[in-house]
């Protein structure tokens, strides 16, 4: 079968008198069958092309399946009287929801997704809520893989539905204290969060009431409840600034109080306790300070630090108990918990304000937990009850699976309470995980996380996948994987680059990676891979580079700029039609981000977009064995964004290497919904990587 060719029909799309010619354009409606007919013969080609690794991706999905303890459950948590707990039973694609009265011996089903799944190609569940009196339960239900969900409500008496279904939410909900109504976000046309809403339980959803609506289309809103569940808390955030609104819990038809009005720069988050707020922000501290105020006087003048700046960690969160404080801290790269004295909560309540705030601030005890692997993820997990010693945090690292622990603060004991099981003979002993750093070219330090099956040997002779991501201040952690062993148990060596445009290293390694200094991005991944092979890891005939939605677009960036690195990239959901989505204030995510990305309608951040936007730069050329996925139903990076991507590139291209696309009709921007069925997902971009690594 010969390479689908897709029609041209050139559209002119010009911006600041600069015209760009798009032969794909027509590729951007979904509904059109000609779209619709290419997208299957690109399949039918990658089918073709494929044919000889189905027996592969069998047997990587039989081994990465047979590693999955399949009757497994989560570690239950407890909160207001009942134990909460994730359930699955053998052959169950979804989870099964539980909880359990305190002092009962059996536990309720609120949830069997399962069942709910089976009329549906796909099925997401999110955002359960149970009331304070425990009596009913909100969820969201997607089944388009559009990110667009519908609330239901059910009562966990009599097991059954009410008739409330509230549409086009982002799943997501809070209750009031007496549970008679639920707040929740609804979103525009272009998926942006815009109106947080109240519904009264039992009216018609046409009849809720807004609350607050968020008429600037940066910014995002969104509603929470406090850990103290006094206070309804509403926010409204951008890149680079946040808002929030209270409302008491206990007084839902009230009215909101601004926490901190909204300022250019200004970005900070709040926590409840006692009569004061925590307040994490970036007032005059790039990487965060915690600050404290009074509930009653939270403007940005009444905040008193509690733990300052500091030039070499990034403050990443707080999470408040009645007696301690636990900091997530990011130092040289790795998540470090801290555990404070909070003693002083528990002073007089009749103090002054004023008085009371600097007692909240005073210098308290502290230390942090202990954590031995080179390279790992430490953080807090399910910690919702205030008046206890336990802290409740997960540990992973590139060769231990995640593990659950309950940490005593006072006695400093720490228990694991258990590690996920690996079945199929796995031993952490058989593999090594090491943290190196690479350089990049104006002598920035990148750190490398890397792990191999011991035995493998560092002398070029490897294939190696090199994963990044690097955008949104999102770090990468170096996590565990089931289906990587496949991967390391046939020699490859796997490496996560901590690229800038993470946070990995504070908050200027995300500034030094966005806006008109992107491109540092791309060129870090690069140099970490020739880093990679001048350190005798691999040899370019065996370096691969693998990455999704942003980190598909480095993964076009990189094509496009040493397509002779690489034997292959896998490029999974790609953002790489930068310029023209920006461009289009009518599409998902676009205005929220044009302090991510820049906006293309000032002409100097249009210049330097289009200078690296992947599908502007595709040259005729020779370039990499690729192989691009996308859903059909995609909310974040649009499905014809990868489809036009390959079809410039079938028509410039220079080289007879492998081009495939793969577009799954039914899902959208994370893959498949079922546990097993994404299983399959991973088992083809292995497949074809080990295929073209002859391993």
């Amino acid at each position: 079968m010969t390479a689908p060719k897709a029609k041209k029909q050139a559209k002119t799309l010009t911006a600041h008198q600069h015209d760009r010619t798009d032969n794909y354009y027509w590729m951007n409606q979904r509904e059109d069958p000609e779209v619709i007919a290419h997208l299957e013969l690109e399949n039918a080609y990658f089918d073709a092309q494929t044919e000889n690794q189905q027996e592969l991706r069998d047997e990587l999905f039989a081994e990465i399946k047979g590693r999955i303890k399949e009757d497994d459950s989560s570690v239950p948590y407890t909160k207001n009287g009942y134990e909460y707990q994730t359930k699955f039973e053998t052959g169950d694609q979804y989870p099964r929801y539980l909880r359990r009265k305190t002092d009962a011996p059996d536990a309720q089903l609120m949830l069997n997704v399962n069942e709910m799944a089976e009329p549906h190609d796909f099925y997401n569940i999110a955002g359960l809520n149970v009331s304070d009196d425990n009596r009913y339960l909100a969820y969201g239900e997607d089944t388009i893989s559009r990110r667009i969900y519908t609330i239901h409500i059910k009562d966990l008496q009599t097991g059954h539905n009410l008739p409330d279904q509230i549409p086009n939410s982002t799943g997501g909900s809070v209750w009031s204290a007496c549970g008679k109504y639920l707040f929740y976000s609804v979103k525009d046309e272009a998926l942006r969060p815009y109106k947080i809403m109240r519904h009264a339980i039992g009216s018609a959803p046409q009849d809720d009431v807004v609350v607050y609506e968020e008429n600037d289309d940066t910014f995002r809103a969104f509603v929470g409840r406090s850990k103290s569940k006094k206070y309804i808390v509403i926010g409204s955030a951008q890149t680079v600034s946040t808002e929030f609104h209270l409302l008491r819990a206990d007084d839902p038809l009230g009215d909101l109080r601004c926490f901190q009005p909204r300022e250019r720069d200004l970005e900070y988050n709040i926590a409840h306790l006692d009569d004061h707020f925590y307040v994490l922000t970036n007032l005059g501290a790039k990487n965060f300070q915690l600050m404290v105020t009074p509930e009653d006087a939270t403007e940005k003048k009444n905040w008193v630090t509690v733990i300052p700046h500091r030039e070499d960690t990034l403050l990443e969160d707080v999470e408040l108990f009645k007696n301690f404080l636990v900091l997530s801290e990011r130092t040289n790269g790795l998540t470090r918990l801290r555990v404070l004295s909070n003693s002083d909560s528990q002073s007089d309540n009749r103090e002054a304000g004023t008085e009371r705030t600097r007692s909240y601030a005073a210098e308290r005890a502290s230390h942090y937990l202990d954590f031995t692997d080179e390279a790992y993820m430490a953080y807090t997990s399910a910690n919702p009850e205030f008046d206890t010693q336990m802290l409740r945090f997960g540990y992973q690292s590139m060769t231990t699976p995640a593990s659950t622990f309950d940490y005593n603060m006072v006695t400093r004991e720490q228990t694991l309470l258990k590690q996920k099981p690996v079945l199929g003979g796995f031993d952490a002993a058989n593999y090594r995980s090491e943290r190196r750093f690479s350089g990049s070219r104006d002598g920035t330090k990148v750190p490398l996380s890397i792990v191999y099956r011991a035995g493998t040997k560092k002398d070029g002779s490897a294939p190696l996948l090199l994963y990044a991501y690097g955008s949104y201040g999102h770090s990468m952690d170096p996590y565990f994987s089931v289906a990587r062993l496949s991967l390391l148990d046939r020699g490859f060596i796997f490496v996560i680059a901590h690229i800038r445009g993470g946070e990995e290293m504070g908050r200027s390694w995300y500034d030094d990676g966005k806006l008109l200094k992107k491109k540092n991005t791309f060129t870090d991944f690069i140099d970490a891979g020739e880093w990679l092979i001048d350190n005798a890891y691999t040899t370019r005939a065996k370096l691969f580079a693998m990455g999704g939605s942003a980190g598909g677009l480095l993964m076009g960036a990189v094509a496009n700029l040493r397509p002779d690195l690489w034997a292959g990239i896998v490029a999974q959901v790609p953002f790489v039609d930068v310029v023209t989505t920006m461009l289009d204030d009518s599409i998902p995510l676009t205005t929220g981000e044009y302090d991510e990305w820049g906006n293309p309608n000032d002409k100097a951040f249009y210049e330097y977009i289009h200078s690296y936007s992947p599908y502007d730069q595709v040259e005729a050329k020779d370039y990499p064995n690729m192989l691009v996925t996308t859903g059909l139903h995609d909310s974040q990076v649009q499905y014809w964004e990868p489809a036009k991507w390959v079809a410039k590139l079938r028509e410039l291209k220079t080289d007879n290497n492998q081009l495939l696309l793969h577009t799954d009709m039914k899902v959208g921007h994370g893959g498949a919904s079922g546990r097993f069925d994404a299983i399959r997902d991973v088992a083809r971009d292995y497949a074809w990587v080990i295929s073209l690594a002859n391993v």
